[in-house]
């Protein structure tokens, strides 16, 4: 008993670490557009988003359940544990790469394929649930492409009702707007990503034998909320700078819109129950809103290296943990 209870320590500490990389990596999904517009100072944006994330991360457990048995059934594992391990290291490693070289990638990108990469190391591809990792694959695929819909319909609905407005009065009055979405924002992040720590740590306690169910104990939501409220309170500047300054300039009025599209698909997809990438989903949102206001304006060389990004992010991240975990199994098991 004494050796599982140090391997789950071990594990909460890499998924409250994982979690804490996911906040301040994430954080300019939330902010970036405030920020560059300057409806935001810094500091006070930051600070709400840390706020608001906390608040959403204890708000939802759907999909902490459909990461946790979604992708494989932890109490069929015969080293449960040591996967997650291995799953969580490959995607801190591929999380710090990318924030290193400030590409706005997916967390939930790494976190999925490394724990996939895992248990394919361990038990093979059998042992994935097909179905299940198929839901969450075609949740992943689909939930920028509505982003990207949703961003260009909601930019093309307020330029035909603000079309006669004064641009002053317009910025002065989404700058204040702002405040609003970029909390909203920081609000479904927490719904959505802080469940993938709460997930996987519950993935851990069930293939130990520490608990017999998915449901995610206090202790954990807790855990998991802080440890992304103060992720978030580092910043991750260099991906606020890619997202608010590198895909299109970006005004009030177009940092409100690519808010709350996002945010409301985000929402919906967490009371669907579905994991989605928050940053492919603010991305997509910014281009769309970006082609609404005028298409020759968005960098869509900047955006041609974000979404290779995406594309390796998931099979990249399975190689490093099955990697890592042939590594602990040689030295360990």
């Amino acid at each position: 008993m004494d050796t599982v209870l140090i391997i789950m320590a071990v594990v909460v500490f890499l998924a409250l670490a994982f979690d804490f990389i996911n906040g301040f990596h994430d954080t300019a999904n939330a902010i970036a557009t405030s920020v560059s517009t300057r409806a935001l100072k810094p500091r006070v944006a930051i600070l709400l988003a840390a706020t608001m994330n906390f608040v959403g991360a204890l708000s939802f457990t759907g999909v902490a359940k459909m990461i946790g048995g979604g992708i494989a059934d932890p109490t069929t594992l015969q080293h449960g544990e040591e996967i997650v391990i291995a799953a969580l290291l490959g995607a801190i490693i591929w999380n710090l790469i990318t924030w290193w070289f400030g590409i706005p990638s997916s967390s939930s990108h790494a976190l999925i394929g490394g724990l996939s990469g895992a248990v394919i190391a361990s038990a093979g591809f059998g042992a994935i649930n097909g179905s299940g990792f198929s839901d969450i694959i075609k949740a992943l695929i689909f939930s920028p492409i509505i982003a990207f819909v949703v961003g260009y319909l909601l930019m093309t609905l307020l330029k035909l009702v603000f079309a006669r407005s004064s641009p002053h009065q317009i910025n002065k009055g989404f700058r204040t707007g702002q405040i609003m979405t970029a909390a909203f924002q920081s609000f479904t992040h927490g719904t959505n990503d802080a469940q993938k720590a709460m997930g996987i740590i519950t993935f851990a306690l069930v293939s130990a034998g520490l608990q017999d169910n998915m449901d995610v104990p206090l202790w954990v939501k807790l855990s998991a909320a802080t440890a992304m409220a103060l992720g978030t309170s580092v910043g991750g500047w260099k991906i606020i700078k890619t997202m608010g300054t590198k895909i299109f300039k970006i005004e009030p009025i177009n940092g409100f819109a690519a808010d709350l599209g996002a945010a409301s698909v985000i929402l919906t997809a967490t009371m669907l129950y579905f994991p989605v990438s928050t940053t492919h989903t603010i991305t997509s949102s910014l281009l769309g809103v970006g082609s609404a206001k005028r298409f020759s304006g968005v960098k869509w060389g900047m955006a041609g290296r974000i979404v290779v990004s995406w594309v390796i992010t998931i099979p990249i991240s399975m190689g490093l943990a099955a990697l890592i975990y042939q590594i602990i199994e040689w030295l360990f098991l």
